[in-house]
């Protein structure tokens, strides 16, 4: 196959060569790098062989465990035992996998325990090894867990009590639908098909309806201005960059949760860009053209439409950080057209990416970008394989047990379908992205360029409201709270309960919600994350009144909406929203 990205002008035959065969070993291996599985397991185990004493420790360990073991399948198997309440480990808090009442029969109680003790065995055995990186010992315990993970009672039929007793009672149908759902599965993968159930979600008909007009559109992005919904608005617009990793309308889902609708309500009036599905014909988009065609026009848009008036810039996830690096050139060089900054689940420093940077260093971002210069793009099915390994017991086992031994479909809703609806990234963005922010870290030690000229977070002086989320497995919030020592601006640090996506998805009325929220003002001492749990005030219910009560202080009084585009300044409305961008698949 010929590269779809030209090789380097340096690039020699052999490079070329080599660059052909770690393509052909990606589609291979799901884009996992064989070599750095084998340098983290080489270097954990030859230091394991190195440390007597840990391998002493560990040994006193596994015979403590077999002991107790063993005292305990005892008990359990006298006449009237159960086990409830006499185990040798107890369950983390939020493991939901043994948590059904048949897991505390015989023997399926010594089965679970017995895994458990394994899991802690091995966690034991991955971590304090002395002289082992640190990246190889979290991708050596990685790889531990997802084979053990494999192996889980709870993951094969024989060893399920809760899979039995339903196969019992249903005299096996289960099994049947559950060979039913997997063939159907393997129609739709085979055909590139959506999940089942996402055909009762469809953009522009119950999800992404908000009302508005794209007013915008060029080679990357389309920018949809919204309908008012009240007489008076503030007059400082928002405008919202999604991250191209995923479609913009998870800020605008159903009617009930749409962030977008809720700030429309709320008197504001709202823009936000819908990025373009990139083909092969895009690999050469990288960062900055990002930034220029996406943050940098979408402001002189509305500089037309709005004139003069600043604007609130509000960021989610990779969109976050590219808003971050925009702000930050805009301070360097004078650009006073925001009037705040709002990030959302966003990291601008990547020394502590979390679990996602197991998938990060130099031997996989390699693999990666021989793959991508054969297809100009990284897939949907490449990086969802990754997260699903991060949260293989959520995303992976679980599914598999529910669906194709007990034999049901779960629901679908639509952030689900949201999550179905794939999209892809450009070759050489996401190679930059890789490189000098996970990698370099560059944004957050002053490197980055933008045009040609590197920016710091420090110029940034604007006021800054900042959301993390609790069980984040894509930006830890302890990573996106590192902002509060890169600029000195009055910055206002929100947590909140739920993960990456639902955690941002908090509309009021939904239940079990909660937050914590604490500003630091300008220039005030720096508070590290621990003492920062203990001291911001925790809330029940939606962060979102809190964030629309913030933009309102940092906003003007209420004026007459403005018009629909500017068609005299060439920003005609072009179409209803969501736009074309959002549908190309």
């Amino acid at each position: 196959m010929k590269d779809v990205v030209p090789a380097p002008a340096t690039s020699t035959p052999a490079e070329r060569i080599d660059r052909q065969v770690r393509a052909a070993l990606a589609r291979w291996t799901a884009s996992i790098s064989p070599a750095s599985l084998q340098l983290a397991w080489s270097d954990w185990a030859s230091h394991l062989a190195a440390s007597p004493g840990k391998r002493l420790e560990l040994m006193h360990l596994g015979l403590q465990q077999w002991q107790a073991l063993a005292e305990y399948a005892a008990r359990c198997s006298l006449p009237g035992a159960t086990g409830n309440g006499t185990g040798c480990v107890t369950p983390r808090p939020g493991d939901r996998r043994f948590r059904e009442p048949e897991w505390s029969r015989w023997p399926f109680n010594v089965m679970q325990q017995a895994f458990l003790m394994a899991e802690r065995w091995w966690e034991e055995a991955t971590q304090g090894v002395d002289g082992v990186e640190k990246h190889h010992a979290e991708v050596a315990g990685f790889v531990a867990r997802q084979w053990l993970d494999m192996w889980s009672p709870g993951n094969q039929l024989a060893t399920n009590p809760v899979v039995l007793k339903q196969t019992i009672e249903q005299a096996g149908t289960n099994l049947w639908h559950g060979w039913l759902n997997a063939l159907d599965d393997l129609d739709r993968l085979a055909i590139g098909a959506p999940p089942a159930g996402t055909e009762e979600y469809a953009v522009g008909r119950n999800l992404a309806v908000t009302p508005g007009k794209v007013v915008m559109k060029n080679r990357l992005a389309e920018l949809i201005q919204y309908t008012p919904t009240t007489d008076k608005v503030r007059p400082e617009p928002i405008l919202i960059v999604p991250a191209w990793i995923m479609k913009y309308y998870i800020l605008d889902l159903s009617p009930h949760n749409s962030l977008i609708r809720y700030l429309v309500d709320q008197g504001h009036t709202v823009f936000c860009l819908s990025w373009k599905n990139p083909v092969a014909e895009d690999h050469d988009l990288g960062m900055e053209d990002y930034l220029r065609l996406g943050v940098m026009a979408a402001l002189d848009a509305l500089n037309a439409i709005v004139p003069k008036r600043k604007v609130h810039g509000v960021g989610y996830c990779l969109g976050g950080t590219l808003l971050s690096i925009g702000a930050a050139a805009m301070a360097r060089d004078g650009d006073h057209r925001l009037a705040s900054v709002t990030l959302f689940a966003a990291q601008t420093d990547f020394t502590e990416p979390g679990e996602l940077g197991l998938f990060v260093d130099e031997s996989q971002v390699s693999l990666l970008e021989a793959q991508m210069a054969q297809t100009g793009y990284l897939t949907a099915q490449q990086m969802a394989g990754a997260f699903q390994m991060l949260r293989s017991y959520d995303l992976l086992w679980s599914r598999m047990v529910g669906e194709y031994l007990m034999g049901t479909r779960p629901s679908i809703n639509d952030l689900m379908a949201w999550n179905a609806d794939a999209t892809r990234m450009p070759a050489r963005m996401h190679s930059e992205y890789l490189r000098r922010l996970f990698l370099r870290n560059d944004l957050a030690e002053g490197r980055y360029p933008v045009g040609e000229r590197p920016v710091a977070l420090s110029d940034i002086t604007l006021p800054i409201f900042c959301v993390g989320t609790q069980t984040d497995h894509v930006a830890p919030w302890r990573s996106v709270y590192k902002l509060h020592y890169l600029t000195v601006a009055d910055l206002t640090f929100v947590l909140t309960s739920g993960g990456h996506n639902a955690g941002i998805v908090s509309e009021p009325g939904h239940p079990h919600r909660s937050y914590q929220l604490l500003r630091r003002p300008k220039g005030a001492a720096y508070i590290g994350p621990d003492d920062w749990l203990e001291q911001a005030p925790t809330h029940d219910g939606s962060w979102w009144p809190a964030w629309v009560r913030w933009l309102d202080e940092h906003s003007g009084a209420p004026v007459e909406p403005p018009r629909m585009g500017n068609a005299r300044a060439g920003y005609r409305p072009l179409a209803d929203a969501p736009g074309h961008y959002v549908r190309e698949s």
